[in-house]
């Protein structure tokens, strides 16, 4: 089974910096794209940065400039590099992939979109 596990969340004062990882693990043929989204209180999940397996990255407006994704195709991990954070960026950030790998073994391998648990990022001094 394919699973993401995030990690680097945490408190950070506005203006700070923090980076956050998402490794995949499980029998995976192959890793498509990697993302970040992230869901603030009260408001719909929404796309933060996705970067493909060519290394092709796509931003939210939002976010240009302040965050950096990128991914070591080696570890199957993605990273997302926030500097200059502000309050408004507080939310869960979830990571995102799309594989192909194996779902189970009784149903084999099979093109698959897979989320991780969230990571709690708090902007605030």
């Amino acid at each position: 089974q394919v699973q993401l596990v995030e990690s680097g969340g945490g408190l950070v004062q506005p203006g700070g910096s923090l980076r956050l990882s998402c490794a995949a693990s499980g029998r995976i043929l192959r890793i498509n794209h990697m993302g970040w989204y992230r869901q603030a209180p009260g408001k719909q999940r929404e796309l933060v940065a996705t970067i493909t397996s060519g290394g092709n990255r796509n931003y939210a407006d939002s976010v240009k400039g302040q965050f950096t994704i990128s991914r070591e195709n080696a570890k199957n991990t993605v990273y997302l590099q926030m500097n200059s954070l502000k309050p408004e960026d507080t939310a869960v950030y979830y990571c995102n992939t799309g594989v192909f790998g194996e779902a189970t073994p009784t149903l084999g391998y099979k093109s698959l979109e897979v989320w991780g648990q969230g990571t709690l990022v708090t902007v605030s001094s």
